[in-house]
């Protein structure tokens, strides 16, 4: 498959040096110099799979056709990496908040803009995977009350995510967040990799490798991730409990800006804010109680 990027930027110079850093890759580039130009282009041709987006723009600037992107039904999958001078943590916040996932501060290497490519449309195509999964199913799980599960893989995840999802009010945000949650528990909980050693497997394409790698370590073996569901009248209560030595959760539950530029971090903040009306972390932070209403946030 061949990835279509859209490269955003009013120095001509820039979209230039761009175009060069992507030569060879295998990727499809549409350049516009404006975001004027930028958004006529998504609204005209919606199947582009990423934004390489410049913040400062006359016009309608970057923070702005972000916003844009994110109110449309039909965009809002598609992930963005804003590419910005703005490096304040207020002005990180600001794109954080407004939907930028990812962030490269100008001036940048080359191969830290690749790595921040490939993590971005990962992280797009796992979310399509599970929403495209999810419409495949049918809605007969809004009747469970209870149940308990117990898993290990990444495999596993997709599946238990989706079949979750379906008993919950508003499915398909939910699935991305019970994802998120399940994916902690194996990686983080069970195999013990911390967040350093993920943003280095990530910008390597080592993750997925590693993760398969440490299943098959004797320590590891036997080692499960616990699930259950309630249904208690309108409010869903999802516990998710691994076998790891906890972690500082309360350092993800909002989106930090001295993490944006990382490959990875956003899950659990992601989840709190999109998927759950309360996500409540217990003890030393291996079980994490998701809450879902009928009306999420």
């Amino acid at each position: 498959m061949t990835h279509h990027l859209l490269i955003v930027d009013d120095e001509p110079l820039n979209l230039e040096i761009l175009s060069e850093y992507f030569d060879g890759q295998g990727y499809r580039l549409s350049m516009a110099e404006n975001g004027e130009v930028a958004w006529a282009m998504l609204r005209q041709h919606p199947d582009v799979d990423l934004v390489l987006l410049d913040r400062m723009m006359p016009g309608i600037d970057g923070v702005e056709l972000l916003k844009r992107i994110k109110a449309d039904p039909e965009l809002k999958p598609i992930p963005v990496i804003m590419q910005t001078a703005a490096s304040a943590p207020e002005q990180v916040r600001e794109g954080l908040l407004a939907g930028a996932l990812y962030y490269l501060t100008k001036p940048y290497e080359r191969d830290s803009l690749l790595s921040i490519v490939r993590a971005a449309l990962a992280d797009g195509n796992t979310r399509r995977d599970l929403q495209q999964r999810l419409r495949e199913h049918t809605n007969a799980l809004r009747l469970m009350e209870s149940a308990r599960f117990s898993l290990s893989t990444l495999d596993e995840v997709g599946c238990l995510a989706v079949f979750l999802a379906q008993a919950c009010p508003e499915p398909e945000g939910a699935v991305l967040g019970l994802s998120e949650l399940l994916v902690n528990a194996i990686e983080h909980g069970n195999l013990g990799i911390s967040y350093e050693e993920k943003s280095s497997l990530k910008r390597s394409d080592r993750w997925q490798e590693e993760i398969s790698r440490r299943l098959q370590l004797p320590e590891n073996a036997g080692k499960r991730v616990d699930v259950t569901f309630e249904r208690d009248g309108s409010t869903i209560r999802i516990c998710i409990s691994d076998q790891g030595e906890g972690f500082d959760w309360s350092r993800y539950l909002d989106f930090d800006p001295a993490r944006a530029f990382d490959p990875n971090g956003r899950g659990i903040a992601m989840a709190r804010l999109g998927s759950f009306q309360d996500l409540q972390y217990q003890g030393k932070g291996n079980v994490v109680l998701a809450t879902i209403g009928e009306t999420l946030p």
